[in-house]
Formats: structure tokens, C-alpha cells, sequence
């Protein structure tokens, strides 16, 4: 099995200009030297295992914390910005991860790449 890391860094990494660097000691990816995702794992001792990710806004977030609060949470520091946490722990759907991922690639991508032909 593969961890989870190792797995968030294969999504990540395969989207154009993508890097990774570490930010407030969490592995992080960012675009234009723009965050898309940030992996925390027992984040200031929380016991959890997510990738945080961007949302178009305070509406898409709500939404998404309603519908499946077992799978999107409100990440500390990054919630207030519009920005959800995907659990990965136990049966995760890896489909909608990387799509999660490539959507928070997407928002934080400047116009130019995007226009070149994104993803």
C-alpha cells in the first residue's frame, strides 16, 4: 500500500510548474509560488491524516462541509481562507482527491498557464 503522502505528491507533482516545499513544517505544493495543497498528518497533535485544498470561495466550502462532513472538514489557519481538509484515512476515494487536487491547482494557476492549455 502506498502512503499517503506518497500518493498526494503523485498528483501534485504531475500538474505543470508544480513544486513542492516545505511551509509551516508541512510538505506543501504550490504554482507560481501560489499554495494548491498542503498535506498534514497529526497536524499540532489532531490525530488526522488530510490534504488541505483550495475552494472558489466561503459558498463552495460550506457546500462541501455540508454535504460529506465525513470526508471535508474546516482546516485550522487555512479555513478561514475558503480552503477544506480531505480525510485520508481509511476508505479514501482517491478520484475525488485528484480531482480536489487539479480543481485547487486550477484556482491558484496563474491566467497564462492556464490559457497554454492547464492540465
Amino acid at each position: 500500500m502506498t502512503a499517503p503522502l506518497d500518493r498526494i505528491r503523485a498528483i501534485a507533482l504531475v500538474l505543470p510548474d508544480s513544486e513542492e516545499r516545505e511551509s509551516h513544517g508541512q510538505p506543501t505544493f504550490f504554482v507560481a509560488d501560489k499554495q494548491f495543497a498542503q498535506f498534514r498528518d497529526d497536524h499540532h497533535g489532531d490525530g488526522r491524516t488530510v490534504v488541505c485544498v483550495r475552494t472558489s470561495g466561503d459558498d463552495e466550502q460550506a457546500m462541501l462541509l455540508d454535504a460529506a462532513p465525513a470526508t471535508y472538514s474546516r482546516p485550522a489557519y487555512l479555513g478561514a481562507k475558503g480552503w477544506v481538509a480531505i480525510d485520508l484515512a481509511d476508505d479514501v476515494d482517491w478520484t475525488l482527491v485528484e480531482d480536489r487536487i487539479a480543481r485547487s491547482w486550477e484556482l491558484s494557476a496563474p491566467a497564462a498557464l492556464l490559457e497554454a492549455g492547464g492540465r
